[in-house]
């Protein structure tokens, strides 16, 4: 029986099943909408670093057909042939998307889906209607991505602006948009038959023979009528071609001699010495080449001074000509500024811009998280405080724990101040500049201490767990539980290490962040009765002792609370 996703449900591919070679069918329709479905294969970085695994109706497979498009049959508009464990390695992630080809918007789609059937069974079915868009224009259906195993994902995320806010998404362009409407194709293209049983779609009804090479349609030549028209170039092909970065403003021949010009030494081996300023000839003294001037900058240098003295210590010395480094400095350290300022304000704050992904969790920098509240369909409970800027709708009001979650906290020292964060838009949270890292629960659980916690999807069930032992100095006693399905997001100081769980393995108490749930934890104290006698200790009495099956963890952070 095919397992229903809602948006932003994940699964591995393995507990759907056990093939890897898959049909991918989606079906959506809208009336007087035609639409173009497509896969993307993106890289590590969900780029589309290659052209060749943008499969669609122009280039229906991708080299080594690990991808390939089938057209419609069995009730889909669209079909896809996946042979993941002939998927290159550098293919990440397979993106499935609709665009509307025209005029539209995917508020007016009917009830729609995209499956997955894998011997001639559908194992996974994500439904989705037009009441779940609005001005969207395109939008990603579900991914394949690879995250130490190939994993399905739910994504039902637009763009309003149709395929060119589809591709720069991903690192391409669009130069033409003259292409043939998606209905032509698929009418033009004839859907396969008898395909492989591994893949194949549940039997509904019979389809002409395949054809994969027909789906690249032969009748894309005759678009030559729009290239003799030079004058009026096709209006929509300098969307999409971005113009080259404007040329520098600062880059006059009056800066760029002395910016280039090296800290040589003294010239022909004279001891080193202060630079001077250019300034007039000295009558019957050649040209020093040698300090690197351009003809023109004040023509010939000046001697070396009589008694030159250690670089920087000249008195009096006068400051050399605008641009030049300052003999002694380092190099880089607002000297270079000139020269950077030709690269404009775009490139200055390139290295800070948002990073975009089709993921409901996106970590933005190291202390920097941002969540997607439309993908998911579900509110997120944040500490309090945490959220430093937000788009879209999203509303926020307080998360109580109850009378009895509140007296709990108290006596255990894992009371969390929440809010909850709802509505459609993007939230981004931060605490303190503490590091951030999303970690990801399917039906597992993790303990984390309240401390460490800044948010969590409200699916997942959290609870106070206590630690066996006979008490631990500054009240870490107890832990949190978390279990189900979502996302937690621990904060921790400075960058954590993960350690697997041995024997003899033990942490101090006061630096330990998380550990598995299925791990035995335990109090081991290194207290001696002699210390009464003899007063003074090493600092480290209390230790958290863990145990546990192969494939249990502890994470430790380089810091103590």
């Amino acid at each position: 029986m095919a397992r229903e996703f809602q948006r932003g449900h994940k699964a591995k591919i393995s507990d759907l099943t056990a093939g890897t070679d898959l049909y991918v069918g989606v079906q959506v329709a809208g009336p007087g909408l035609a639409f173009d479905i497509s896969c993307f294969g993106l890289d590590a970085n969900e780029q589309l670093s290659d052209d060749r695994y943008f499969v669609f109706y122009n280039q229906p497979k991708s080299p080594e057909e690990s991808i390939q498009q089938l057209g419609a049959q069995a009730g889909d508009t669209e079909s896809f042939r996946v042979t993941l464990d002939r998927v290159p390695a550098g293919i990440h992630k397979l993106s499935f998307t609709a665009t509307i080809d025209g005029d539209g918007q995917m508020s007016q789609i009917g009830p729609g889906y995209i499956r997955i059937v894998a011997g001639g069974e559908e194992v996974v079915r994500y439904s989705f209607t037009g009441a779940e868009f609005s001005t969207e224009r395109a939008v990603m259906l579900g991914d394949f991505y690879l995250k130490d195993v190939w994993r399905f994902a739910a994504v039902g995320q637009g763009f309003d602006g149709g395929l060119a806010a589809l591709l720069k998404n991903f690192g391409g362009e669009v130069a033409e948009e003259d292409e043939q409407p998606a209905a032509q194709q698929q009418a033009a293209a004839p859907a396969p038959a008898g395909a492989a049983p591994g893949f194949a779609p549940p039997p509904q009804a019979a389809a002409p023979a395949p054809s994969f090479g027909a789906p690249v349609q032969a009748p894309q030549a005759p678009q030559a009528p729009y290239v003799p028209q030079p004058a009026p170039a096709p209006a929509p092909a300098p969307q999409y071609q971005q113009p080259a970065p404007p040329a520098p403003v600062h880059s006059a021949p009056t800066m760029v001699g002395p910016i280039t010009t090296p800290p040589a030494p003294a010239p022909y081996g004279q001891p080193p010495h202060a630079p001077q300023p250019p300034g007039p000839p000295s009558y019957g003294q050649p040209p020093q080449p040698s300090y690197g001037q351009v003809p023109g900058y004040g023509g010939q240098v000046p001697p070396p001074a009589p008694a030159p003295a250690p670089y920087g210590q000249v008195p009096g010395q006068q400051p050399p000509p605008y641009g030049q480094q300052v003999p002694g400095q380092q190099p880089g350290y607002g000297q270079g500024a000139p020269q950077a300022a030709g690269a404009g304000l775009a490139a200055a704050l390139q290295p800070y811009k948002e990073v975009p992904t089709g993921t409901r969790w996106t970590s933005q920098n190291q202390q920097l998280m941002r969540v997607d509240l439309a993908m998911g369909g579900q509110p997120v409970l944040a500490r309090q405080g945490s959220m430093v800027l937000y788009q879209g709708k999203v509303d926020f009001s307080y998360k109580g724990a109850g009378f009895a979650g509140r007296i709990v906290g108290n006596a255990t020292g894992q009371e969390m101040q929440l809010m909850r964060c709802s509505g459609r838009g993007q939230v981004f949270l931060a605490e303190n500049g503490a590091h951030l890292h999303a970690i990801e629960l399917q039906g597992d659980g993790i303990c984390v201490s309240a401390e460490s916690v800044l948010a969590f999807d409200e699916s997942l069930q959290h609870e106070v767990r206590r630690i066996e032992g006979h008490g631990i100095p500054g009240g870490a006693l107890f832990t949190m539980l978390f279990q189900g399905s979502g996302t937690v997001i621990v904060k921790t100081h400075g960058t954590p290490v993960v350690l697997p769980v041995t024997p003899t393995t033990f942490a101090d108490s006061n630096a330990i962040v998380a550990w598995s749930a299925a791990s035995q934890v335990i109090v081991s104290s290194q207290v001696r009765l002699r210390r009464n006698a003899y007063p003074g200790h090493s600092g480290e009495t209390v230790n958290l002792q863990f145990r546990g099956a192969p494939g249990n963890f502890i994470v430790v952070q380089p810091y103590e609370v």
